[in-house]
């Protein structure tokens, strides 16, 4: 499989933070979510790869070549929405597409028109007066009328309602059916990743914690209810966190199929992505309910 994104040993500081040795493939014609708490090193992580950002040590990679080494005109196959970025605010959707049209060779007007009339994005109102979930929606237009092959999207559904965030992640479900397009999306809607990620990626304090396909993931940890008493006979290598109520308790189990087989009294249930990430956030803490 060919590689889209290598980060090798990428470290970036900020006074006391720091985006710290990632390792990380991502493959040709497929989307990865990337997940972490607020402040985890995701948007640190996507402007690196786009060379907004240089890291004080390690290389990105695209398309196997390092990042330094490309020529300026790698950024035709690139289409990049960062949060809380929009464009001339004081000029129109129209306008924006006359600028776009100048940047890129392979810009499509009638992609863009298409895209506006979807989004219902009027073309003559100033930017300024859009709200911010149009911003948003204007940034995705422009990211899907050059015939990108590389999607890098931070929060692209944020703001955004349930009907137009379901259309943008079937665009992007549409997109990766060529398999040299690929995307890298972060996320805090992880209802979104659940649907459309191959891969999820998850960031924490500027450490990645761990990078695997979802089926791999939903299928290595369960949910498990239990007595107070059943817990303190459970082995800790399999307790991923506890959450406990007045009478039971729910755990996240890793390594559900040999759990199974040693604990086959107790039910396992399937665990949710988000169930994953919120327990491997507050690790073995207990959360009364």
């Amino acid at each position: 499989m060919e590689t889209a994104i290598r980060l090798e040993n990428v470290t970036k500081r900020y006074g006391d933070f720091a985006l710290e040795n990632i390792n990380l493939e991502i493959p040709k014609g497929c989307i990865v979510g990337l997940v972490g708490e607020n402040g985890a090193g995701k948007t640190t992580m996507i402007k690196a790869i786009m060379g907004l950002i240089h890291p004080q040590e390690g290389t990105v990679y695209i398309n196997d070549k390092p990042l330094d080494a490309l020529e300026e005109e790698w950024k035709e196959d690139l289409g990049a929405v960062l949060a809380g970025l929009y464009f001339f605010t004081e000029g129109t959707a129209d306008m924006l597409g006359n600028c776009m049209r100048d940047i890129y060779k392979n810009w499509d007007d009638t992609v863009y028109q298409e895209y506006l009339e979807k989004f219902k994005i009027p073309p003559q109102k100033k930017i300024s007066d859009y709200s911010k979930g149009m911003k948003v929606k204007l940034n995705i237009a422009v990211a899907f009328s050059h015939h990108a092959k590389l999607l890098l999207l931070d929060e692209p559904t944020s703001g955004l309602d349930p009907v137009i965030r379901d259309e943008i992640l079937d665009i992007l479900l549409d997109f990766i059916q060529d398999e040299e397009n690929t995307v890298l999306m972060s996320s805090h809607i992880i209802s979104d990743m659940e649907r459309t990620a191959d891969y999820i990626a998850f960031l924490r304090d500027g450490k990645l914690q761990f990078m695997e396909s979802r089926e791999k993931l939903l299928e290595e940890y369960g949910l498990v209810r239990c007595r107070k008493e059943e817990l303190d006979m459970l082995p800790e290598a399999y307790i991923k966190g506890v959450r406990k109520s007045a009478f039971d308790c729910e755990l996240l189990v890793k390594g559900k199929q040999q759990f199974v087989r040693e604990f086959p009294h107790l039910v396992v249930n399937e665990a949710r992505v988000e169930d994953i990430i919120v327990y491997s956030v507050r690790g073995v803490k207990e959360v009364q309910k």
